[in-house]
């Protein structure tokens, strides 16, 4: 086993605390596991909180294949103030008065259930889309003027959860399950303009990430504290989290696989179409994402070493 490798081959859903950076909880993870070897998908700010899927060992290739095509977030929009990074971190660009009827909840509602839909989003000029190479927030804190490009974004859902009084502010504790790609600093900043008024984003959590929750996440403390030992019962399954049909694979389609010779499309011939992919699944472990050509499946990525958490 090569110096930093645990041997471990795992994807877990880590639950970030505020404060800390994505990168600053790979970190974390090495360290409890003692595997160099680990990766994240869908950066989280350091002032959100909540699911943050992690990769371990050849779990890390999975981290591009794992679209998560919908997103959940709980977020707290916070009226009377615009700030030049959409959230509470920023420095206030433009204050307003609020509306009245921002405190009721009926009207807040209706507000939000119009946002449902899909449009062109601008991001956050504080955001990680690369402009000609270099990424928006570098051009921003070094003083530049950043105008981003719209892009098309679907707000799925758009809740009230609660009112609440934020230093004196009013504040809509709000659920939102949107699509890849879009941001809740935007939807907080333009909320605002829509009411007539101004508003930033007080607060973030994840509460999901594709099939992820909330409550498949292990928090970094137990995480730091357990170990390995934690694995068994806290991984994720990774050919559920990918949502591909599983093909179960017998001891010697396994050897098959390893060495890329094709395979029949088998028992999951009826839910994938042609080209489409499916998870190669032996023992409790992902051995491949593989796609389908007639009636065989080629090769397309190979976890030889397996990767654990799969489940009947």
């Amino acid at each position: 086993m090569r110096r930093g490798t645990s041997g471990i081959n795992a994807l877990i859903g880590v639950d970030k605390p505020l404060g800390m950076t994505s990168h600053d909880v790979v970190a974390h993870v090495r360290r409890a596991l003692g595997e160099r070897r680990v990766g994240h998908a869908g950066t989280l700010d350091p002032d959100a909180s909540g699911v943050l899927v992690v990769g371990v060992g050849q779990g890390t290739r999975l981290m591009g294949l794992l679209t998560a095509e919908r997103k959940s977030y709980m977020g707290l929009v916070v009226f009377g103030s615009e700030t030049d990074t959409d959230d509470a971190e920023g420095s206030v660009t433009r204050t307003a008065d609020v509306p009245a009827w921002a405190f009721d909840e009926a009207a807040a509602r209706e507000r939000l259930a119009s946002l449902v839909g899909s449009f062109m989003q601008v991001p956050p000029a504080y955001s990680a889309i690369s402009v000609n190479g270099v990424r928006s927030y570098a051009r921003a804190r070094a003083g530049e003027q950043v105008e981003l490009e719209a892009r098309p974004v679907t707000i799925h859902a758009a809740e009230l959860v609660a009112i609440q009084n934020v230093d004196g502010a009013c504040a809509w504790l709000c659920s939102f399950d949107v699509s890849k790609g879009c941001y809740i600093r935007a939807i907080a900043r333009d909320l605002g303009r829509a009411c007539g008024t101004a508003a930033h984003l007080g607060g973030l959590t994840r509460t999901s990430s594709g099939s992820i929750s909330l409550g498949s996440c292990v928090n970094l403390e137990r995480l730091e504290a357990e170990g390995a030992a934690l694995l068994d019962s806290a991984s994720l399954d990774p050919a559920a989290c990918l949502g591909l049909p599983a093909r179960i694979l017998t001891a010697a389609e396994l050897a098959d696989a390893a060495c890329g010779k094709r395979l029949p499309v088998g028992a999951v011939s009826s839910q994938v179409a042609e080209g489409g992919l499916v998870s190669l699944v032996n023992e409790g472990k992902l051995y491949g994402v593989w796609r389908r050509t007639g009636r065989q499946l080629v090769s397309q990525t190979n976890f030889p070493a397996g990767i654990m958490g799969v489940r009947p």
